[in-house]
């Protein structure tokens, strides 16, 4: 299997503003390529493949404005047209929105390191144009790594490679485990797992409130700095925007922490088959009063890692359909409960059958795969 491996990196002083300034020009790279797109495109052009827009990004270098470029690899800033090519790509075929540009106060810093010379030497790692830089952990050996990146969260410096590594199959249960996951609960399987809602948590409730204190302290420090349309930004202000940063991460971290503890505690039980819905969440999060919890949620990530740790222990992994009613159907004899409203949380059936909502749905899905 080829597994991604992301570890922190601590770069010396000179070293980070090394990757600062190539996670600029990646950026800048990023949206050069999306306004050629669109001024090709309002001319009444055809799309621009990335081998044209590569070599006219090679001439602007030989120019004396953007002598700079050359500084930064050449992997670096090809990789970032590619990407932006991919992006326009992705929406032609219906996969995605279309591309926006990336702007330094709300895209990640992050950046594409050339595959072919990124060396590993235990606790050190070689990326080009910036040196040797030492790992918080030893990456694993392999003959070949592909797709380095680094990337910045606000706080620490990591990178990300793919490593192809051979992975021992263990005997499997031959159990079938349906998931049902909600927002009461992260996920109720069918084996009688229950994995809760982090978001109810204290850790996450104490954060959140400390956000949105700091968000109010914001905006009253804007308003307060007005002069006529434009605000001015004071340091105290921009120590509370980095404060703000900071728990917005420390949420992430937390949520996707716990999404990586519960679909490895499920992969550990070695089912044989795993069955879970197909969820709409980009529909689902048009609903304004569902929208803020289903997003602390991470219904998707929770579906991808789930998908992956299957595919890495043998099992097979199935999405049922998304109109299938695995909520209003009775787990015992099969009948369809078709005004079942959400906030019914006990299912009781015609045929005497009383059972949990959540659980019932569990089961429903779990017969797909017999």
């Amino acid at each position: 299997m080829i597994l991604a491996k992301k570890v922190r990196i601590k770069p010396t002083p000179e070293q980070q503003q090394a990757l600062l300034r190539s996670a600029g020009a990646a950026r800048w790279v990023y949206n050069w390529t999306l306004a050629r797109q669109e001024e090709n495109y309002r001319r009444g052009g055809k799309f621009i493949p990335d081998g044209e827009l590569r070599k006219e990004l090679t001439k602007l270098k030989q120019t004396e404005e953007y002598a700079w470029l050359g500084e930064i690899s050449a992997q670096t800033t090809k990789q970032a047209v590619i990407d932006a090519c991919n992006a326009y790509k992705k929406m032609f075929k219906g996969q995605s929105g279309k591309p926006k540009f990336k702007t330094k106060k709300r895209s990640k810093p992050a950046f594409y390191s050339r595959y072919d010379r990124f060396k590993t030497d235990g606790t050190t790692v070689y990326l080009e144009k910036i040196g040797w830089v030492q790992t918080n952990e030893p990456i694993p050996e392999s003959d070949k790594y592909s797709n380095p990146r680094i990337s910045y969260d606000g706080k620490y410096w990591y990178v990300s490679v793919s490593v192809r590594q051979e992975q021992e199959k263990p005997e499997l249960s031959g159990e079938v485990i349906g998931i049902d996951v909600g927002l009461k609960e992260l996920a109720v399987c069918s084996n009688g797992m229950r994995f809760k809602n982090i978001n109810k948590s204290h850790a996450v409730r104490k954060t959140v409130k400390r956000l949105r204190r700091l968000q109010r302290k914001a905006s009253r420090k804007y308003e307060m700095n007005k002069e006529g349309t434009r605000f001015v930004k004071t340091r105290n202000l921009i120590k509370v925007e980095q404060s703000i940063r900071l728990l917005h991460r420390r949420l992430t971290n937390i949520r996707t922490n716990h999404i990586h503890l519960a679909t490895s505690a499920i992969a550990k039980t070695k089912p044989s088959v795993v069955v879970m819905e197909h969820l709409n969440v980009s529909g689902m999060m048009k609903n304004r009063h569902l929208s803020k919890a289903l997003a602390g949620q991470k219904l998707y990530e929770f579906i991808r890692q789930m998908k992956y740790k299957c595919e890495r222990i043998g099992a097979t992994f199935i999405q049922a359909d998304k109109w299938f009613p695995s909520s209003k159907m009775c787990s015992s004899c099969g009948e369809i409960k078709s005004n079942l409203k959400l906030s019914e949380r006990t299912y009781a059936c015609n045929c005497g059958h009383v059972i949990d909502r959540d659980m019932n749905a569990a089961i429903n899905l779990s017969k797909l795969a017999i």
